[in-house]
Parts: structure tokens; sequence; C-alpha cells
């Protein structure tokens, strides 16, 4: 069977493997010169630089009188057996007169593990990925990040047949990211995150396609404005995301949602359009509204939602009037009929139950009104009926008879 890994992705491990190691076997290329690193939970040996072969050297730990439990001398070095966190320190060897013969910094970490990665293009021509270590190794690490194209026209694959090979620029302003520039919408590629430390190294290879990684950033410019005269409007602008191209074969779809500041729930509604009349918002109270937007073909996913405008929608004014005019009428009556009336009695309402008993009686009466109306119709129809049935039978022999009285007698007989 053949790898899932095509031969460029062989490849692409492999010197990623041959860095890394190129990388391990310099030290001082990890931290100060000094430094040593080891892996927890392992055997740690700790060598004398600059002691004499044979001569015998005292180990001492920084900060304190006792070596870490389990510790042994052999042949000058110093071995620590299932190494610890806590194991991490400055150690010192001496000669028998106490002379410092070296010393050295120990570090003590994990092997790197998996990197999560994940990929996202808010543009057609360029995409960027992002990673977080799997494992917290707490020891200095570093990322190689390439990218190679999948699919390839005939003209690519006769000039090379591995593919489109690039690295996948590290941004320093931002750490855990890289970015691929002058990709193409309709390609794939593969990512190869690789994850490295002074103990090892470890990597993961991520296809990604532009359309389903495709996610725009939040439109820009959103304004809402209050429309004179319309108590229920409000008119909602923005515009498209500077890092979104302005080019028409690659457009974008709007989703507008809003809200009234008091309530929770909130109206969405979607347009092609840079602008929006909201038609049922509510007269006096604030909105607010908030606009994302999403490949025009639904590609890929919505964006953020961006930063929030908010308006209130102009009050109408001959409802402020009226409601004034009520209120004051409804006060100064109040105040008259307090003033004529100390205990005033309370208004007989009507039994609600006597209503219902009217309108079913009401109901009854009518229905059997109708049922008679509706037998005499009948009734008066088959009577007309009858008597057109017997005023065609005489006619009919009448007819008859003049027939025969017609006929000759030889015939008749």
């Amino acid at each position: 069977m053949r790898s899932p890994i095509p031969g460029l992705g062989r490849v692409m491990v492999f010197l990623t493997a041959a860095l890394a190691s190129a990388s391990l076997t310099i030290s001082e290329g990890w931290g100060e010169e000094g430094v040593q690193y080891g892996q927890v939970g392992t055997d740690v040996t700790l060598s004398c630089a600059g002691a004499r072969a044979g001569s015998p050297v005292q180990w001492r730990r920084a900060g304190d009188s006792a070596l870490p439990e389990g510790s042994a001398t052999q042949g000058g070095a110093l071995v620590l057996p299932h190494a610890s966190l806590a194991t991490a320190g400055t150690y010192s060897c001496h000669s028998e007169d106490g002379g410092l013969l070296h010393s050295v910094s120990l570090r003590l970490g994990h092997l790197p593990g998996v990197p999560f990665v994940s990929c996202r293009a808010s543009d057609y021509e360029n995409f960027s990925c992002s990673w977080t270590s799997s494992v917290e190794t707490f020891l200095p690490t570093r990322y190689i990040t390439t990218y190679r194209k999948k699919l390839l026209t005939g003209e690519e694959k006769r000039r090379n047949k591995n593919g489109h090979v690039g690295p996948c620029l590290q941004d320093p302003t931002r750490p855990g990211t890289c970015t691929v520039h002058g990709s193409e919408f309709w390609s794939s590629y593969r990512l190869n995150i690789t994850e490295m430390n002074p103990l090892g190294s470890s990597f993961r290879l991520l296809d990604v396609t532009m359309q389903a990684i495709i996610k725009p950033d939040p439109p820009e410019g959103l304004m809402v404005e209050p429309i004179p005269l319309a108590p229920r409007r409000l008119h909602v602008s923005w515009k498209y995301p500077s890092s979104w191209p302005k080019e028409p074969h690659f457009q974008l779809r709007f989703r507008l949602q809003y809200r009234p500041v008091i309530h929770r729930s909130w109206s969405v509604v979607e347009t092609v359009n840079l602008s929006e009349v909201i038609t049922d918002a509510f007269a006096g109270l604030e909105h607010v509204v908030q606009v994302s937007a999403k490949d025009f073909l639904d590609a890929g996913n919505w964006s953020e939602w961006s930063a929030e405008a908010r308006a209130t929608p102009v009050r109408d004014l001959a409802t402020t009037v009226s409601e004034e005019t009520t209120t004051d009428a409804s006060l100064g009556s109040l105040a008259e009929e307090v003033s004529q009336a100390p205990n005033p009695e309370p208004i007989n309402h009507s039994d609600p139950l006597e209503k219902m008993a009217v309108l079913v009686s009401l109901g009854i009466f009518a229905f059997f009104v109708l049922a008679a109306v509706l037998v005499i119709i009948i009734l008066i129809w088959l009577r007309v009926r009858k008597n057109g049935k017997d005023k065609t039978k005489p006619h009919s022999f009448l007819v008859a008879a003049t027939h025969l009285k017609a006929l000759p007698k030889a015939q008749i007989l």
C-alpha cells in the first residue's frame, strides 16, 4: 500500500527532523553557556569538565547542602536517577581541596507533544495558521512552519513533480502564528507545524482548503441613524472589511442583528447590500446593532460580529402630544371626581357568565330559525316540482291522441 503521506510529505518530515537534530547538537543555541537539559523521569548525568581522570571530585548543589536523594558519583560524573522538576538547579563539582572545577545549570522538562493547529483565511489571497502546544514542556521551544500546495495544474506538475513548497512565515509580533501569502482560492495546501525543544521534536501535518477556512474580518464603519418622521425606522450602513480585496469576483453577504437595549433577544436580517433599513424598531427606545460578513457563495464561515453601534428612533410627535393630552385630561378628571365624591361607589360590571348565557341563547335561537327557513324552502321546492310533473302528463296524452287520429285507418288496424 502507498503511504498516506506523499513523497514530498516524507521529504518535509525528514527535512524538519534533520533541522531539529542539527539544532539539538548545539546546546548553546537553546540558552546560555553552561546549561544542560534533561527529561523528567529519566536518569540525568552531569559531567565534571576539567576534572582529571581518576581523581576524586565532590559535587555540590547551589543553595542546598545535600544532593537529591538517590544521587551517586560515577567516574567523576553525578548521576541523578528519575529526575523530577524539583531536581533542577545549579550543580558544581570541586576538587579534594575544595577548588571549583566546573559548574552547570540543569533544566528539566518534557518532550514536545503534537501541537494543536487551526487555519483561517481572512481573504482569498492569504491564509494564516495558529498553534498551541499540547504539552507544557517547561523548556524553550521553537517552531518550523512550512507548506506544500497539493492541487497542481499540468504545467506546474511538469515543472515540479513534488509541488510547490515554501515557508509559512512567522510574525515575531504575533507568536504562535504564521502566514502563507499568495495562496489560491481553489487550491488545497498541506501545512507542517513542527515543535522543537532541546529534548526532541514533534510535528503535525494539516490539510487545508481555502473554501473551508475562509472567514472574513468583521465589517467596518458601522453607522446607525434615526430616520426623521419615521418613529419605527433606523438606517444602518457599513463597509467591506479593509482586508477583503475590492474585486467583483469575490463578494460578501451580510447578517444584521439588532435589539432594544432593554431586551435580550435579537432580530436577524440577511442582505447583500451595504445598508439596510430597520422597519420594526421600537420608537423612543435605544437599539444596539451589529453586523457580520460571509463569502457570497456561502463558502467558509461567518465573520465575528462587528463592534456595537447604537441609536434611538425618533418619537412620534402626534403620539407624544396625544399621550400628554390624555394624561392631563385623566389627571384633571380624577381630581374632579375625588373632589365631588370622596367615597365613590364601585362600578357594577355585569357578570361574565350572564353575558355568556345570553350569547349561547341567541346562538340556539338563530340555529332554529335557520333550520325552519331551510325546511320551508325544501317543502316549497318539492311542491313546485310535483305540480310541474302533473301539468306535463295531459299534454303528452293529447299529443299521442292527435297523432293516432292523423294516421290512416289501415295503419291503425
